[in-house]
């Protein structure tokens, strides 16, 4: 075989390996990328879900101090919101905020209370039910960071 030969064929090997691994790094970038993005939405949906609950069921609770349950439409925010929940929360996470809606469902059955009750709310009291959602929630997004970091 002729030398010319060799080199040109040495040098299209050589050109092609090249390519290749280009191509293998630029896949693998995009790839981690990709699911570095996932990862950020996943839990930027979570907070703002874990959020939009918070805020419902608060209300509602509040709600549910001072009136009477009326219009049972008033809970279909709060129902559509843990129903959200179990698509993708954690089953203590989803256990927690299921007992709050059952809480906010019997706060509108109990007698009316003051609302001035609320200045005299500590951590884990009867006037917190969110007390131990908002625990599982943060143990739930550590536990998406750690696992994905």
């Amino acid at each position: 075989m002729d030398a010319g030969y060799v080199s040109a064929l040495a040098a299209l090997a050589g050109s092609a390996i090249g390519a290749l691994a280009s191509l293998a790094t630029t896949w693998l970038t995009q790839s981690s990328q990709l699911q570095a993005t996932q990862r950020l939405q996943d839990r930027a949906r979570r907070e703002a879900l874990y959020v939009e609950f918070i805020h419902e069921a608060s209300k509602l609770f509040v709600d549910a101090f001072e009136h009477e349950l009326e219009d049972p439409a008033k809970l279909m925010k709060l129902y559509a919101i843990v129903s959200t929940l179990r698509l993708f929360g954690q089953p203590r996470t989803l256990r927690e905020a299921e007992l709050v809606m059952n809480r906010v469902g019997a706060a509108y059955f109990e007698p009316n209370k003051d609302v001035r009750l609320f200045a005299d709310i500590a951590p884990k009291s009867e006037l917190d039910p969110l007390y131990a959602f908002s625990q599982a929630c943060r143990e739930e997004l550590a536990l998406v960071r750690s696992v994905r970091n």
